[in-house]
């Protein structure tokens, strides 16, 4: 994809991302190798203590790397992540924000930062990433 593309068409490329879609995950923003996704929370989102699955915040904050990493060009794939959880989900709505911090020639390290619609902090997610194209 090249940086020409527009929201819309973004959004319906990563329809694709089935298990992302299918749990609800939403493309917010994007912008120079950044984007913002978030999801509502319901009850499939939830674990048998009723707080947020900690898989709901790890995939949210991966679709938002994906994005980011890919929407102006595809081809880069998660080598290696790391989330820490820094919050209880006080909200209704999951955020995530990826940020590239270093974009290299065959690898990239995004952050993403994982909040609810409250501003409580969830997670800090620690992304590298592999350029396969």
């Amino acid at each position: 994809m090249e940086n020409t593309k527009t929201l819309e068409e973004v959004r319906r490329f990563f329809e694709n991302d089935r298990f992302a879609a299918e749990n609800g995950a939403v493309i917010d923003s994007i912008g120079d190798h950044t984007a913002t996704c978030s999801l509502a929370v319901t009850a499939r989102h939830r674990n048998a203590m009723g707080g947020l699955m900690g898989g709901a915040a790890f995939t949210l904050a991966d679709f938002a790397f994906a994005v980011a990493a890919n929407w102006q060009h595809a081809g880069t794939v998660s080598l290696n992540s790391s989330i820490t959880f820094l919050g209880t989900l006080k909200g209704s709505r999951l955020s995530a924000t990826a940020v590239c911090v270093k974009d290299g020639r065959s690898t990239c390290y995004y952050r993403v930062d994982v909040t609810d619609d409250l501003g409580t902090q969830i997670a800090a997610v620690s992304i590298t990433g592999f350029h396969k194209a």
